[in-house]
């Protein structure tokens, strides 16, 4: 991790999040006090109490320049975002006072609590969730001061996700929270300060940020969807496919038999033997593999044709260790494999393939999820599911799921293909991945099944959009949730960032093999 040195010049404005059940909790002063607040006219509310409050941002980032790979992406340079979120929230929120400051993690933030505790003056702090996991927030909230957790879509909402979730189920006192990509909202949960500075608690600014984000997210849309001809799998059948599979899991140099999944049997698989079926893997027909890519591709830009071929030749290499295991399911630690030496192409493409066969490719070597891909496989009948990185924006009411690795045939085999686009992997920019412009107007179902607690997690969402942005993971399916987004904050602290969706409606068949397998349903929204 980069080591950036505290940045303490004046700075703007900027805010993050809390959520509505924590805002219904609280007490009914509190809700009296951030009533009354709001009431006020926009302009009055941050020049409540005798002096300007005054808010120390806090940037939770490596640093300005991103020098290694992680989201949104190597090379990506925060200090144009950081200006204009500034200067935008210079100019929204006028009678505020500002100060700023980087920090990488825990120590920093520890440095930065003891100089303003020493030097006084700090009313609350904006803390800003850059990148995913530096750890800023969580020291800062130490402080009793009013705190404003922010999320910078597509580059720290893996963290921010699940530190805000753990600050809801302990039902912080003190953290409010932002998860909008528009600035305007970002500077209305800001003046949500001016309460504590007239001497309301900071309970009031918790359930004042709330009111805030709730009343700026919009109503539900029409959530009618197109016709699904989705035909699932009896309960019976499903879990007799699922005692047939078997899961690959490569994440080291160690081989040999794993803990079952769902019942499914898992191997340990070294990195060296899929390296070798890699290198094993006939040339000819990865590069007649990597033709076809290419032609049905709309776009393929930053990959040459050497790395095309190369990921063909890897697609080959994990059937053939399929085949030689008698697995249907296959996951990598991709990027420790990739950066360690251990493997020489990014399994990205090669999953893509093997999920619109109706076989599995999992990111990451997440054993977990790569078993909730094969159990909607098996459950729809061949339908690929994909791991995800998902993203809130209260902003459009959406959820967007976000990764290198989807299918495009997301109906099966048989069904129709959607356009994909070939880049690099987003991260570092190397490698190849894939863009799926997924079908929208559809319900898809997203779950996640945890086997120590014997539980499933769900959410049912409708695609709405794909975003192109080019920060972070290359598809980005943006789907409206159904049910409550406020309650879509609250599991990820315990369940981790990934999720796995799949088209179409799966709420009851998923309800009747969790009853099968006697877990519980966790219904997340």
């Amino acid at each position: 991790m980069t080591k950036t040195p505290l940045y303490t010049g004046t700075r703007a404005c900027f805010g993050c999040p809390l959520n509505r059940r924590s805002f219904l909790s609280r007490s009914g002063a509190a809700v009296a006090g951030a009533a009354s607040l709001l009431a006020a006219p926009s302009w009055a509310r941050g020049a409540e109490g005798t002096s300007q409050p005054r808010i120390r941002i806090v940037y939770s980032l490596h640093g300005a320049q991103q020098t290694g790979p992680d989201w949104p992406n190597k090379g990506f340079d925060f200090q144009p975002v950081m200006d204009r979120v500034e200067r935008e929230l210079r100019q929204r929120c006028p009678r505020f006072e500002f100060v700023s400051a980087l920090a990488t993690g825990e120590e920093q933030a520890r440095k930065l609590l003891a100089e303003d505790q020493a030097a006084g003056g700090i009313d609350g702090y904006l803390v800003y969730q850059m990148n995913c996991w530096n750890r800023v927030v969580q020291t800062l909230a130490t402080s009793g001061k009013p705190v404003l957790y922010a999320d910078f879509q597509y580059g720290g909402s893996g963290g921010f996700l699940v530190y805000n979730a753990a600050f809801l189920r302990a039902k912080s006192a003190n953290v409010g929270f932002v998860a909008s990509s528009r600035l305007e909202d970002l500077a209305e949960a800001v003046k949500c300060f001016a309460l504590v500075k007239r001497g309301g608690s900071t309970q009031e600014f918790v359930a004042a940020t709330a009111q805030v984000r709730q009343r700026r997210t919009p109503p539900p849309g029409e959530m009618l969807c197109h016709a699904d001809n989705l035909k699932p799998l009896s309960t019976g059948e499903c879990l007799r496919r699922l005692k047939e599979s078997k899961i690959l899991a490569v994440r080291s140099q160690e081989s040999g038999p794993a803990a079952p999944a769902m019942g499914m049997a898992v191997q340990n698989v070294a990195f060296a033997e899929v390296n070798e079926a890699w290198k094993a893997a006939d040339r000819d027909e990865a590069q007649a593999v990597a033709d076809r890519w290419e032609k049905s591709a709309t776009k393929v830009e930053g990959v040459s044709r050497e790395t095309l071929d190369s990921s063909a030749a890897m697609y080959l290499g994990m059937k053939a260790v399929l085949k030689k295991h008698g697995a249907n399911a296959i996951t990598v630690n991709c990027l420790g494999g990739f950066y360690g030496g251990h493997i020489h192409a990014y399994p990205c493409l090669g999953f893509f393939e093997l999920n619109n066969e109706a076989l599995v490719g999992g990111c990451e070597c997440d054993v977990r999820s790569t078993a909730t891909m094969v159990a909607l496989t098996a459950l729809t009948q061949g339908r690929p599911g994909y791991i995800s990185d998902p993203v809130i924006d209260t902003a459009k009411r959406q959820i967007i799921y976000a990764h290198c690795v989807a299918s495009n045939r997301v109906f099966g085999p048989q069904g129709p293909v959607n356009p994909i686009e070939i880049l690099t992997h987003s991260e570092d920019r190397q490698g190849a991945s894939v863009r799926s412009i997924l079908p929208v107007g559809y319900m898809t179902t997203t779950v996640e099944f945890e086997q120590s607690r014997k539980e499933v997690l769900l959410h049912l969402a409708k695609a709405v959009a794909n975003d192109p942005d080019d920060r972070a993971c290359r598809t980005k399916l943006c789907a409206e949730p159904v049910g409550d987004l406020e309650k879509l904050f609250r599991e990820w602290d315990q369940w981790g960032w990934h999720r796995v969706t799949c088209y179409g409606d799966l709420k009851e068949p998923i309800y009747a093999l969790a009853e099968a397998l006697g877990w519980k349903v966790v219904e997340e929204a």
